[in-house]
């Protein structure tokens, strides 16, 4: 995906082809068949984030670490959940662009923020469960460690009034 090719319309029509970087990706989600099945029959909603997310992740170098992807959603935040195919908490914790201060939530083992961006940041969270390590990621429209602003304004949307942006809004602040 290239910046001038991003979520343009085509892209988010029913019949728009796959991208390729989905490909072993998306199989059995909804219980929908084949990748390409899967990616056909999205929603609007789910597509486009599908989109978003997919997009922040390449920018920083993290879709290679994303294995099937178990849920996406675009309506009520802009996120999925995953199964991670390397030891993406070793990677996580290693970069100077994340850290784990704030990151994690009450119901969650762990997580991560990505750092000194104040839109669309990156908000990994995960879960220790007994078979394997589930993964969460989604995008904080207020990036909690972007500057001292948009801490506030995290805080307050996003934490205190329980605000979940959507991908129509979430598009605007992904290049």
């Amino acid at each position: 995906m290239t910046v001038r090719s991003f979520l343009r319309s085509e892209q988010l029509a029913a019949a728009a082809p796959m991208p390729p970087e989905f490909a072993g990706r998306l199989e059995g989600l909804y219980g929908w068949g084949t990748d390409t099945e899967v990616y056909a029959a999205l929603p609007l909603d789910k597509r486009a984030a599908l989109l978003l997310i997919s997009r922040r992740l390449m920018q920083r170098d993290l879709w290679q670490a994303v294995g099937r992807i178990v849920n996406v959603y675009g309506a009520g935040g802009v996120g999925m959940y995953f199964s991670a195919v390397t030891d993406l908490e070793t990677e996580l914790d290693r970069r100077a662009d994340f850290t784990r201060y704030f990151a994690r939530h009450r119901d969650n083992t762990g997580g991560f923020l990505e750092k000194h961006r104040r839109h669309a940041s990156l908000h990994f969270l995960y879960l220790d469960a007994p078979a394997e390590r589930q993964w969460h990621v989604h995008l904080d429209l207020y990036g909690p460690m972007g500057s001292a602003i948009t801490v506030a304004q995290h805080l307050w949307y996003e934490r205190w009034q329980k605000f979940r942006p959507d991908w129509q809004l979430m598009k605007e602040h992904v290049e």
